[in-house]
């Protein structure tokens, strides 16, 4: 009687996990399909490739896309050492105390902000009071503030994840503390680093709130990384809030959703090749 109570409740987790997962997929379809649908008839080569026309009504988007693109990757570059390094130094340079659980209740702490928070810190720090203006610096700083827990924990797990027999192996042939983090842990973790990277990456694209308070709205092509910009988020926002074209809207956000999608998916390949390598 017993072991059929147990079979029971397995078979009705089993499903209730399944009922779980299928849910969640089909909202990520539906939303995905609603877009596109309403979205990819405005997309054309025009529309990818020139400059908006009377606030977005007309023209196209191609400042938006490389104000977008320009952002994620100096956030990025800004983000990717402090993060990578700090959780090196969790993981291989200290050991679990008051330190530890200070530094990852900070991470954890930086996380649960809201970004319009972090928006209204890098308004009135970088913006203001550093004098960097609305720009492309201004913004990158506040994101990589936003992609530091990201980063550090995916980094930090991945890390964890290296057999201790690599290190020894390592250690026992004469290598240093630094050559053995290097040569032997960092490579072998660098797929599960990279995952954290590309989710750092699809939050910064996608991220509103603190780009509007940092970078401004400029309808031009960044050159400088002191320029003001006007990334496709915001452009999707101003667009949809203020009326000006809610089929141009749809587009931009297909673009989004394809650029996303694009980045995660060329990411888990190079991931699978390098996974690979190393097994070989």
């Amino acid at each position: 009687m017993s072991s059929r109570r147990t079979k029971l409740s397995q078979r009705l987790a089993f499903a209730l996990l399944w009922m779980a997962a299928l849910i969640t997929i089909g909202c990520l379809v539906l939303i995905v399909f609603y877009i596109l649908r309403e979205g990819l008839p405005s997309i054309n080569w025009e529309f990818l490739t020139a400059s908006p026309e009377s606030m977005g009504r007309k023209g196209g988007i191609f400042p938006t896309i490389i104000g977008s693109l320009y952002l994620t990757v100096v956030s990025l570059i800004i983000a990717a050492p402090i993060g990578v390094g700090a959780a090196i130094y969790l993981t291989e340079y200290t050991r679990e105390g008051w330190t530890t659980k200070i530094i990852r209740f900070g991470t954890e702490t930086l996380a649960g902000v809201p970004s319009i928070i972090f928006g209204l810190f890098g308004f009135a720090f970088l913006v203001t009071f550093l004098h960097f203006g609305f720009s492309i610096l201004s913004g990158a700083i506040t994101l990589a503030l936003m992609l530091l827990p990201t980063i550090i924990r995916t980094s930090e797990e991945a890390i964890k994840a290296v057999p201790e027999s690599y290190r020894e192996g390592s250690f026992a042939l004469g290598a240093t503390k630094w050559t053995t983090i290097a040569k032997v842990v960092i490579p072998a973790a660098l797929p599960g680093i990279v995952t954290g990277l590309v989710l750092g990456a699809g939050r910064a694209i996608g991220e509103t709130a603190a780009v509007w308070l940092t970078v401004g709205g400029a309808l031009q092509i960044p050159i400088s990384i002191m320029d003001s910009a006007r990334p496709m988020t915001l452009h999707l926002y101003t667009l949809a809030a203020e009326g000006l074209s809610l089929p141009r809207a749809y587009a931009t956000a297909s673009v989004l959703i394809i650029t996303i999608g694009i980045i995660n998916t060329v990411a888990n390949l190079l991931m699978t090749r390098f996974a690979l390598r190393l097994r070989a």
